[in-house]
């Protein structure tokens, strides 16, 4: 939900320059690429401030979980969650490159972008389906760690995190 990111930051004039973008690309946005759309040096260095944050999420999350499994206090790991569920958050696959290739395919009939849309009906609630199918949460049943989750799972960790 980018428009909500946006406005927890206070920044929710950018929110149609977002709705143009993939996630990728607003993961990759640069200082200079913000300068070119208009956004105020003060916006630009929060945006890219935030984003840094998004992709620091995979090893906070890490973090969390050993702090859990250590007996640590549960009030700051939750209040993380919390307002990390509040983040965009990409659905994983383990099959990366092929759904990539695929998205890509049908973004030239269904054009999607950060805001969401309900146009895309049952090929989102498919590839969801598929992608629950194949991804069992291990190391939810004894109190190790359990296997490691594949990079960029990012639903996957904060579904593990959650279960401790």
């Amino acid at each position: 939900d980018v428009p909500a990111w946006l406005k927890s930051l206070r920044l929710h004039k950018y929110a149609a320059l977002f709705s143009q973008m993939t996630y990728e690309e607003m993961m990759a946005l640069t200082e200079c690429q913000l300068e070119a759309q208009n956004v105020t040096k003060g916006a630009r260095h929060k945006i890219v401030i935030s984003i840094q944050k998004l992709k620091e999420r995979q090893n906070l999350l890490k973090s969390l979980e050993r702090d859990i499994l250590e007996g640590g206090n549960l009030r700051v790991p939750l209040q993380e969650l919390h307002q990390m569920i509040l983040t965009p958050i990409k659905a994983y696959s383990s099959q990366n490159s092929s759904t990539e290739e695929h998205s890509r395919d049908a973004d030239s009939h269904h054009p999607s972008s950060l805001m969401g849309s309900d146009s895309q009906g049952s090929d989102c609630k498919d590839s969801a389906t598929a992608g629950l199918q194949q991804h069992h949460l291990p190391g939810c049943e004894g109190e190790s760690g359990g296997a490691p989750l594949p990079e960029g799972d990012l639903p996957g960790q904060f579904t593990r995190v959650m279960g401790k």
